[in-house]
């Protein structure tokens, strides 16, 4: 009898009409690989998506990534606006089976340091089966500051990241164990979670 995989495995999507149609590069995809590259100690793969703004589309690249892909951890950029084409927060909503509201107030948190208009910004998490969908800034700094969280000049917490509690949210819904480098962004877990070094 074989063992299940349990290897971590990351979905990214970005979702942008005109990085998808080619109009120009997309930017979130690579951010997303770099601050992943720098933050996460544990192996892991990656699946990539560029999709366009399209409901049913972001849909189905959430349910593959999911349901086929067994990804434990997506998340995707862009598409997170008031505006009529900004559709991602509506299509993680339709797949979702529960909904993580902290980690869209505190994506919220990290913006309002830097911009009046973060209230704007509709980005949700969610679980799906054994999975969380994290939906992120469309823009590179954004994309860093959200998840690492900031700091003041002496290197103190001024606002946590969302990613200091992906780690133990995984665990808690049954994805493997994943560690981060301290000195990007620190995972929190109580004690009794925490797996000796």
């Amino acid at each position: 009898m074989t063992k299940p995989d349990r290897s971590l495995r990351i979905g990214l999507v970005s979702i942008s009409d005109r990085a998808s149609a080619g109009i120009y590069t997309d930017q979130g995809l690579p951010s997303l690989q770099e601050w992943l590259a720098r933050a996460l100690t544990t192996p892991y793969e990656v699946e990539t998506r560029l999709i366009p703004d399209e409901q049913p589309h972001i849909e189905q690249t959430l349910i593959e990534l999911v349901d086929t892909a067994a990804c434990h951890l997506v998340l995707t950029t862009g598409g997170t606006g008031p505006a009529p084409r900004d559709v991602t927060p509506d299509a993680t909503l339709a797949v979702a089976d529960r909904v993580m509201p902290g980690f869209g107030e505190q994506m919220r948190q990290v913006s309002l340091r830097f911009v009046p208009t973060a209230i704007l910004s509709r980005q949700v998490g969610v679980i799906r089966g054994g999975s969380l969908i994290l939906n992120l800034p469309g823009q590179p700094k954004a994309i860093r500051e959200t998840l690492e969280g900031l700091k003041d000049a002496d290197g103190g917490t001024l606002v946590h990241g969302i990613f200091a509690a992906v780690p133990y949210c995984l665990d808690l819904i049954g994805a493997p164990y994943i560690e981060t480098d301290p000195a990007v962004c620190k995972a929190f877990r109580p004690k009794s979670a925490q797996k000796p070094k």
